[in-house]
């Protein structure tokens, strides 16, 4: 077809038998790998709901009943037919839809992944205690009433009951509570939660597949198991276009035998029909615009796990954010301090009191005193006060920090300076007495990251409706809910109440997302019609949703359902050009033109046909690669960038393509006198414009924003 010359032994032209018989063989093994079409294909035809399998079949069928037809001609003198093979058409769309199929079952075998991440947070292990001795036996051995010893840093075996000691245990998989929980005598503790930093003993009152997190692992398997599959647009199209190829396939063939009783010419009509009408375009349509819309995310820093997920993605009515790690940063911070004495100096007292500290409120102190460069002082004596706080001496100062019972407990005067305010913020408290003198409090809260407020304000303008779930206590959750934006709030909920909830959205007609970054939202992520992980969150998380934002900023959030949406309506204008061509020749096919001494099908033109709807398809398909977010509102920054080695107009040149590559910047002018580059963005590029200038061998020296 494009010119090159076969060896003589299978050319056309010398040895049109070995030609013929070569093609016939090669394409055997392609349309027995897709056996599976045949099995699924022509049943539906017989059922009378024909789909994409049975066009498939159909016409490959049609093309290899064709081609060993033309192989029979050939061998009995007619060279003709050594044009009419169509053996090609044939392995081409077996191999075409059948790596579109490939590569979406890819998709869908990773999310089982997210099981045997789960199972992995589990104790393999656990040492019970008999009498006076420790016995470490396998977790699967352990029995309701054993005692448990756990020691600091270990994994929580199984669900109990603390009887001996006190300690501080993350949940952060369980509740997503960022802040570990002080668990004294008869508080209930769960497996594959971690101890603090005290060893202690429990009493198992749950084991094996009763504990939280093996409902959380069964909850994630009914998610994954229930999802069900998304009807494909070719599927519909084929139910009609099937039939409708078949009936005229038949009755041109029936026609022309009643008007020139020659079998051959009218077999000839009836499989014309069927090869020309089975494009090969199709199994370009679908995978090519989900290839190039999932690496258009990718460059985003948005992983897109296959086209049902996009296909849905454009659907979606509401929006269920987690909390702690997704709209907030998922890390303790001070944020507020009120004091009647000298700030740096209240910041040096109680962050020097706890630098040795591996409560992770006092870690957060340290932290910020680190980070304001204040010098600790040395602590002459320190007593741990448990449930209440500690006790310290420093520069002949008696210093009390902790909570409101600590200062209760030394009669300490707290009226004359108010915290009301930051207690409704949902913030934890942290007072401060020197000398029994009531000196002020520390406020530590999780903070809300950058475009948390920008994003929610953005999807309700959109339309999308905005419900925040979180296993966080009420106060935390609705002053949280109420700086972002967000005014349905669901605070304190456990993973299957989180399961739960989503369920309850869904039967009221929604089409719901969910975005979340921990181990308690996976059940909830792959309930929901859309799992979305912050690329900051656990692995389970990751696994267990259908996208993933990478640089865990939520504006990306906007940029994939606006991808969504491009990529949906490219694959309808693939579909339609996938058909189109191959359309225009059924009439040609069907000998209409015959009829009025016009040409017969003209095995050129099918070619051209196919080739002309594959080019379309996938030059349409590549239309994506230009896809940019739209935003209603959109506020446009402006920035001034400040370039060292720029030395011609060569390096201007080199500078501007570079920064116009970057999504999010839409205007890039280089000044090479000035040396400085001036972008137009509505998004924080700095650090990538850095590393960008960086890599083309050039040095940022400073960023503006005008």
């Amino acid at each position: 077809m494009v010119g090159i010359k076969l060896p003589k032994v299978i050319s056309p032209d010398y040895n049109p038998k070995n030609f013929a018989l070569v093609q016939l063989i090669l394409t055997i093994p392609i349309l027995y790998s897709g056996k599976k079409f045949y099995i699924s294909g022509f049943p539906a035809i017989i059922r009378r709901s024909p789909n994409m399998d049975s066009l498939v079949a159909l016409g490959t069928s049609a093309a290899l009943v064709y081609g060993i037809y033309a192989i029979y001609k050939i061998f009995t003198g007619n060279m003709h037919f050594v044009h009419d093979l169509y053996f090609e058409s044939a392995g081409v769309i077996i191999a075409l839809i059948s790596l579109g199929k490939y590569l979406e079952e890819n998709s869908k075998n990773k999310t089982s992944q997210a099981i045997k991440k789960l199972a992995g947070l589990s104790a393999k292990e656990a040492l019970v205690i008999e009498g006076d001795r420790e016995i470490l036996i396998p977790i699967d051995e352990v029995q309701v009433g054993d005692l448990v010893r756990i020691k600091p840093g270990e994994k929580i075996p199984v669900d109990g009951e603390i009887v001996k000691g006190s300690t501080y245990v993350d949940e952060s998989m369980l509740t997503g509570e960022s802040i570990p929980v002080k668990k004294e005598i008869g508080h209930a503790v769960a497996g594959g939660t971690v101890n603090g930093n005290h060893m202690v003993d429990i009493k198992a009152t749950r084991v094996g597949e009763e504990t939280a997190l093996a409902q959380i692992i069964k909850l994630v398997e009914e998610a994954q198991g229930s999802k069900a599959p998304i009807a494909k647009l070719a599927d519909v199209i084929s139910s009609y276009f099937v039939p409708t190829v078949f009936v005229i396939a038949l009755v041109a063939g029936i026609g022309w035998y009643i008007a020139t009783s020659d079998l051959e010419f009218s077999l000839s009509i009836f499989i014309s029909v069927l090869v020309i009408a089975c494009p090969c375009a199709l199994g370009l349509a679908t995978p090519t615009a989900i290839m190039v819309a999932t690496g258009k995310g990718a460059e985003y820093g948005i992983l897109i796990k296959g086209g049902e997920v996009l296909e849905t993605m454009h659907k979606i009515d509401t929006i269920v954010f987690d909390k702690t790690g997704t709209i907030t940063l998922g890390k303790p911070k001070v944020t507020d301090i009120i004091t009647s004495m000298d700030e740096e100096e209240f910041i040096k007292i109680i962050a020097s009191s706890e630098k040795g500290s591996e409560h992770p409120l006092g870690k957060a102190i340290v932290e910020y005193a680190l980070d304001k460069n204040i010098e600790l002082l040395p602590v002459e004596n320190l007593e741990a006060i448990s449930g209440f706080g500690i006790e310290v001496y420093m520069d002949n100062k008696h210093v009390l920090i902790g909570n409101d019972k600590l200062m209760k407990k030394y009669n300490i005067d707290m009226e004359k300076i108010s915290v009301e305010k930051y207690l409704k913020e949902g913030k934890t408290p942290v007072y401060v007495a020197i000398d029994n003198i009531y000196k002020g409090a520390l406020f530590i809260a999780d903070v809300i990251k950058e475009n948390s407020k920008y994003t929610v304000d953005k999807l309700k303008e959109a339309g999308i409706e905005v419900i925040m779930l979180t296993g966080d206590n009420k106060i935390t959750a609705e002053s949280i809910g109420k700086k972002v934006g967000i005014d349905r709030v669901l605070s304190e909920v456990l993973p299957k109440d989180k399961t739960d909830e989503i369920a309850r959205i869904q039967e009221e007609g929604k089409i719901v997302a969910m975005v979340g970054d921990g181990i308690n939202d996976a059940p909830a992520l792959t309930k929901a019609h859309v799992g979305i992980a912050i690329g900051s969150g656990t692995d389970v998380a990751i696994e267990s949703a259908d996208i993933v934002l990478m640089k865990s900023d939520l504006k990306d959030l906007l940029i994939s359902i606006g991808l969504s949406k491009a990529t949906i309506k490219n694959i309808k204008q693939n579909l339609f050009w996938a058909f189109f061509y191959n359309i225009l020749g059924i009439p040609l096919a069907a000998g209409i033109f015959y009829i009025f001494g016009g040409p017969k099908l003209n095995p050129m033109f099918a070619a051209l046909a196919m080739s002309f709807s594959s080019v379309s398809v996938v030059t349409n398909a590549l239309r994506l690669k230009s896809f940019k977010l739209k935003e209603r509102g959109e506020n446009k920054m402006e920035k001034k960038i400040y370039i060292n080695g720029m030395m011609c107009g060569h390096c201007q040149k080199h500078v501007n393509d570079g920064l116009s590559k970057i999504p999010g910047i839409d205007k890039v002018d280089v000044n090479l006198e000035e040396k400085y580059a001036l972008i137009e963005t509505s998004s924080n590029v700095d650090d990538t414009v850095k590393e960008v200038v960086a890599d083309l061998g050039y040095e940022v020296v400073k960023i503006e924003n005008l």
